[in-house]
């Protein structure tokens, strides 16, 4: 080996020597480092422990959310089953009440069928069941028809089936009417002479009952019965229309 190289692997070595030198000696230096290092470590374990912590906690609260979203779900769903229910109950309960109604009215019905109905007629006041009260409408319509023969026979029936009806006086004077119609005047003045016996005091178709047979007497030729008829109705009811007509009929007699 030349002169100069040696020389200069002898300063290298020198050199590397004197670094050394300076370096190792340095404990306290160097234990700084490995405690620095140390505290590094543990540093970064407790970091990744508490990141494997924090990662459980997280999945933890995932699940958790996971639950209640699921729990929201099936509740969602027992709301929208018992809307549902709710729903069907309403219509349930609607269907319910307009039956109730329809029963109601259908028994409200049955029962006006039933129900005696008050009636005045007359200036009387009573009480009729509905099946009087239509006979006797029946009976009437009949006679406003002029049907004397049809009125005879439903005003009769309906005297028959109704003896203590409180429609039987009118029934009577307008029978006696229907007879009168037909021109049977001795069967009108019978029923006349029958509703005048039976009528109540006061009834105000006597004075006509007392009119419509002395007029039935006159037609039958029978003027001393008129005659005393008329005077009877002239007694009795002297201020009532038929009075004023039984005047005439009178002079007509004389």
């Amino acid at each position: 080996m030349n002169a100069p190289r040696a020389l200069g692997v002898l300063a290298l070595v020198i050199a590397s020597a004197a670094a050394h030198a300076q370096l190792f000696p340095d404990n306290e230096a160097r234990k700084a480092i490995l405690e620095l290092r140390a505290n590094d470590e543990q540093l970064k374990k407790e970091m990744a422990a508490q990141n494997r912590e924090l990662s459980e906690q997280l999945q933890t609260v995932k699940r958790s959310l996971l639950d209640l979203n699921s729990q929201l779900e099936q509740l969602r769903g027992e709301l929208a089953r018992q809307r549902g229910t709710n729903e069907q109950l309403a219509r349930d309960v609607a269907e319910l009440q307009r039956r109730q109604k329809d029963i109601a009215q259908g028994i409200d019905e049955r029962i006006r069928k039933v129900e005696p109905q008050r009636v005045s007629l007359d200036g009387r006041d009573f009480l009729a069941d509905p099946e009087e009260k239509r006979l006797f409408d029946e009976a009437m319509a009949i006679v406003r028809a002029s049907d004397f023969p049809g009125a005879v026979s439903a005003l009769t029936n309906f005297l028959r089936r109704y003896p203590e009806s409180g429609f039987a006086h009118a029934a009577r004077f307008w029978l006696g009417n229907a007879h009168y119609g037909k021109r049977d005047l001795k069967e009108s003045i019978t029923i006349f002479r029958t509703f005048i016996a039976n009528a109540p005091e006061g009834h105000p178709r006597v004075p006509e009952a007392l009119l419509a047979i002395a007029n039935s007497q006159s037609e039958s030729k029978d003027r001393n019965g008129a005659r005393a008829t008329l005077n009877e109705l002239l007694r009795r009811f002297p201020q009532s229309e038929a009075a004023q007509a039984g005047k005439e009929r009178l002079a007509e007699l004389k």
